[in-house]
């Protein structure tokens, strides 16, 4: 069975749900990782989701903040749902396809704005939320499973239009890239879209403060589909959606796509 995943950091599913359907009948993946849902789960509009083809959702919200869901055409049951370092945050879920793989979907801290866990509790957090990723992937290390989401990291030099200028900046600081580093270790997680696309320049987020994202390209890429092994052979075909970045009133976020044939 082939089917396509994306993921995307939608910032609130509601404001934009014309946005998401626009993504399911234009792109139809068979699988879409919704995160920054911004909603309590009940108030998700699946009503609209359904009539395009996807019946399927498992998700955890909260009023406002954070947020996770998966949209499946593809039957799926929900696995787990872990609140790593009890912060109350709604910011992992996973489900499992008939075919017995695993969609982890995760949305880590951004960590502020300070690189500093001293001075900025938000960036010790992150920290300890990697931590607990990764000492949970130890504890029980995934098999058949993919990984995706708005990681808030953007690890190599070429994810990031500047990478002198940005290494004191949240989001690429060495300890960050060291702690998603041994999160994706734990797992042996495989970087399907880096596999796909091994070099150049690849972003997935652009900023709002730029007058004109697109012409000043000052991007990052934040959003990953990682893969365990044993399937990591079987993706394929990775891309950002960039133009979706450029749609009427859209997400800093663009959707990230993967295919697998299983």
């Amino acid at each position: 069975m082939a089917f396509t995943i994306a993921t995307w950091n939608i910032n609130s599913v509601r404001l934009r749900e014309g946005l998401v359907q626009r993504l399911m009948s234009e792109e139809a993946p068979d699988v879409l990782c919704l995160q920054e849902c911004k909603s309590p789960v009940e108030k998700i509009p699946v009503e609209g989701f359904r009539a395009l083809g996807y019946p399927h959702m498992v998700a955890r919200g909260q009023k406002g903040y954070n947020g996770v869901a998966i949209l499946s055409k593809l039957p799926m049951e929900e696995v787990a749902a872990h609140d790593f370092v009890d912060l109350g945050h709604a910011r992992h879920v996973a489900g499992r396809l008939g075919n017995g793989v695993t969609i982890h979907n995760f949305y880590v801290p951004a960590g502020g704005d300070i690189p500093d866990r001293d001075q900025n509790v938000k960036f010790g957090q992150k920290l300890d939320y990697l931590t607990a990723m990764r000492d949970h992937f130890h504890a029980e290390r995934p098999e058949r499973a993919i990984l995706v989401g708005d990681l808030n990291i953007a690890p190599r030099e070429d994810d990031v239009w500047s990478h002198k200028q940005l290494l004191k900046i949240v989001s690429h600081t060495p300890v960050e890239v060291e702690h998603l580093g041994q999160t994706q270790e734990a797992g042996r997680w495989v970087d399907i879209t880096r596999k796909d696309i091994p070099e150049g320049l690849l972003y997935s987020w652009w900023s709002y403060r730029a007058a004109d994202w697109d012409a000043a390209d000052k991007g990052r890429r934040l959003d990953h589909v990682w893969a365990t092994p044993d399937i990591a052979n079987a993706g394929h075909g990775s891309r950002v959606l960039r133009a979706a970045r450029g749609w009427e009133q859209p997400s800093d976020h663009a959707p990230v796509f993967a295919t697998f044939d299983l």
